[in-house]
């Protein structure tokens, strides 16, 4: 399993053709008794996203924790997490398939922007996990993807990303595709005007905010639809869509398929 670890003990090899399945998932809190812990988990890969500042050493090479990084640890690697006080949190731990297309991903990596939307899926999955463990897995699975992507999906301002507020309506949206939301609601965590954050959002992305946020809720829901076991009325109610006449109409625009339809080709 070791093997996983890439030479230098700063990538690792990750493997997502099919869904994880998660062992255990939650919130940790740590630091409060001891500064320092060691553990290996032979078989399974460990995912935090913190939200404090320590170190974390894998296979003998240290990495910065900062609020809002994110690691991945690959089974039978022994780690050392050093504390700097009372330290919080979210954890996955995971058996993930070894066929497919290997992706490099860091074990460390700072996630920026997307942090609340990882924090947001990874929140839903410990919802979820209890008693909806497809769910749970499909949450994990996309943040896995989304952590795959972090290099590209960031934005650099010196590489011509989107703009900052831009950058932080998306990331707003995306952690609130199940609740009811509003453009007004989005340009507030984003600082600006909600005029202002429409006229952004048309020259970035040469779309609406409210078309942006529809759009994402099926892509959503169309990799919940293929991908988890999900019900249907479920899956529309995890993206903000109750109502499922309104939730078929919305696929059939966007894909030219019906729920039912795109669940079975998968």
């Amino acid at each position: 399993m070791t093997a996983l670890l890439e030479p230098g003990g700063r990538s690792v090899r990750l493997h997502l053709d099919s869904p994880p399945q998660v062992a255990n998932i939650g919130v940790g809190v740590h630091g409060t008794t001891v500064a320092s812990e060691s553990f290996l988990l032979p078989e399974l890969w460990q995912l935090h996203l913190y939200g404090y500042q320590g170190e974390l050493t894998v296979g003998g090479v240290t990495h910065a924790i900062r609020p809002g990084y994110v690691s991945l640890v690959p089974p039978g690697v022994e780690v050392r997490f050093d504390y700097r006080g009372r330290s919080e949190h979210l954890y996955a731990h995971l058996r993930l398939p070894r066929a497919g297309v290997p992706l490099p991903v860091p074990v460390m990596q700072d996630a920026g922007a997307q942090a609340a939307v990882l924090s947001a899926m990874l929140r839903q999955a410990v919802a979820a996990a209890p008693h909806r463990p497809a769910q749970a897995a499909a949450e994990v699975w996309a943040v896995l993807w989304r952590m795959a992507q972090l290099p590209r999906a960031v934005p650099d301002p010196r590489s011509g990303g989107p703009h900052p507020a831009v950058a932080a309506a998306m990331a707003f949206l995306e952690a609130r595709l199940a609740e009811p939301v509003s453009v007004p609601d989005a340009a507030r965590h984003a600082g600006v005007s909600h005029n202002h954050l429409t006229r952004l959002f048309r020259a970035e992305t040469g779309d609406t905010v409210v078309a942006y946020l529809r759009r994402r809720r099926l892509v959503r829901a169309e990799h919940l639809l293929r991908r988890s076991t999900l019900s249907i009325p479920a899956v529309a109610a995890s993206v903000g869509i109750a109502d499922l006449q309104a939730f078929n109409k919305a696929c059939r625009r966007e894909f030219g398929l019906s729920p039912r339809a795109l669940r079975a080709d998968r």
